[in-house]
């Protein structure tokens, strides 16, 4: 029989990918971002924060690689307009230092969009946190090498609002939502290994 109260309560229970990826990647990514600020709170130098980023730049360019290919700008029109590693690259450039390849880089499974989207969330949250970093970063008297973490600037929250809404639109099923879910919380665990002592 139909209940019309359960009926709105549930319609008032925000059930979208992003609203669960928020609550049940939490753990994951507190944890990354206490392994992060420690490593931030080392840095004294443009060659230390070259360093910084270099564990970045080769962890986002692997998923990168991985993600593309489900990842495109049919998914996501405004794909080319968004911080990648090649900000990473020229960061490490403006600093005096060069990437440094590193040898070993785990990154999650991608063989559906679901698991990319899920991916990508970590990618573009953590530049949506960029310029927080910047701003501890100005004061340990760094001074350039903002390019990836000053983010989309004024666009900004329009840029993760419309990466929301295709994420919404494109991953609905409740296993196509678990899986992105599983490989968000894996894109966390998997870049906590970067910043290993």
């Amino acid at each position: 029989m139909f209940n019309k109260n359960n009926f709105l309560l549930n319609l008032m229970i925000d059930n979208s990918l992003s609203s669960r990826l928020k609550e049940e990647t939490k753990k994951a990514h507190q944890e990354l971002e206490k392994k992060v600020i420690l490593k931030m709170k080392a840095i004294r130098s443009d060659a230390d924060y070259a360093d910084f980023l270099n564990s970045f730049y080769n962890y986002f360019h692997a998923i990168e690689q991985v993600i593309t290919p489900y990842v495109t700008e049919d998914v996501l029109p405004d794909h080319a307009d968004r911080r990648n590693s090649k900000y990473l690259k020229l960061d490490i450039e403006a600093l005096g230092s060069q990437v440094k390849l590193l040898s070993e880089i785990t990154v999650p499974k991608i063989e559906t969009l679901a698991q990319a989207m899920g991916a990508m969330y970590v990618l573009e949250g953590s530049i949506m946190g960029g310029p927080i970093i910047v701003d501890i970063l100005q004061k340990y008297g760094i001074t350039k090498g903002f390019s990836f973490f000053s983010g989309y600037g004024e666009k900004t929250g329009k840029m993760w609002k419309n990466f929301i809404s295709v994420l919404n639109t494109y991953v609905v099923s409740p296993i196509d939502q678990q899986v992105a879910i599983e490989a968000a919380n894996q894109t966390f665990n998997n870049f906590q290994q970067v910043f290993k002592d």
